[in-house]
């Protein structure tokens, strides 16, 4: 993108029910830009966002918050349901005073945003859903193992030391309930209930994420659009931030 402009990074950490909530803010403008909040995938927290949010920083502002039990934020004893972490979602958009937003999601990150937005519609303008997971076809432990190991070969090397990173964060008995949670959610019954304007994204080599189920998922949306991204795999937010960001600025009327 031509437009380029300094951006800063700030580290912040706020209070909600249960906890300290880390988040990241990103802009390089002032305070009257749109708002677009960045949910984060399976286990892994915010820093695989940053390369989206600094491409993102010159139209809005950005935030990108580790949500409870993952990265820097509080580790609650229960491992939360999507609709805790939802309400923990909408606690911290409150306590930051965050009246509205869009919000943009990568794979577990569409499951949470499903969630809230059927919860909190009030809360939301526009949704980018990207690589979102699970699949109706594939909801087994064993058939997305397969898939994630196929997606990983196609993914930036440095992805796996963050993955690594926050996994150790989160601890094995978070991540094994994640996963559990992860397949039990059935997101193709939410998707028809969200009324908001929402774009699908899905890198044309994700392995977890195949096209038929992409293309279903946009089409049970009210208002659905799908956009494929040429060439990339699961986690376009990392690996061609540029041209996800691209997408992103061009559904949210930001330029």
């Amino acid at each position: 993108m031509a437009h380029e402009a300094s951006f800063a990074i700030q580290s912040r950490r706020t209070q909600i029910t249960g906890g300290t909530i880390h988040y990241l803010e990103v802009s390089a403008g002032g305070r009257e830009l749109p708002v677009v909040i960045l949910v984060h995938g399976f286990v892994v927290a915010s820093t695989y966002m940053v390369p989206t949010a600094e491409q993102l920083s010159p139209f809005c502002r950005v935030y990108v918050p580790d949500l409870p039990g993952y990265g820097e934020s509080y580790k609650p004893k229960d491992i939360f349901t999507l609709s805790k972490l939802a309400d923990a979602l909408a606690n911290w958009m409150d306590v930051v005073e965050m009246a509205k937003a869009h919000l943009v999601g990568n794979s577990f990150g569409c499951q949470i945003i499903a969630e809230f937005a059927v919860r909190y519609p009030q809360h939301i303008d526009r949704l980018v859903l990207q690589g979102p997971t699970v699949d109706p076809a594939a909801r087994s432990l064993g058939k997305q193992l397969i898939r994630l190991m196929i997606n990983s070969r196609r993914e930036q090397h440095s992805m796996g030391r963050i993955t690594l990173t926050d996994y150790r964060a989160a601890g094995l008995r978070r991540i094994l309930g994640t996963i559990k949670l992860a397949l039990e959610d059935r997101i193709e019954d939410k998707l028809p209930l969200i009324k908001a304007p929402t774009l699908v994204i899905r890198g044309e080599r994700d392995a977890v994420v195949p096209q038929i189920w992409a293309e279903k998922a946009t089409a049970l949306l009210p208002n659905g659009k799908l956009y494929i991204i040429p060439h990339a795999a699961h986690t376009v937010n990392y690996s061609v931030p540029e041209k996800f960001a691209a997408a992103i600025i061009s559904f949210l009327g930001l330029q």
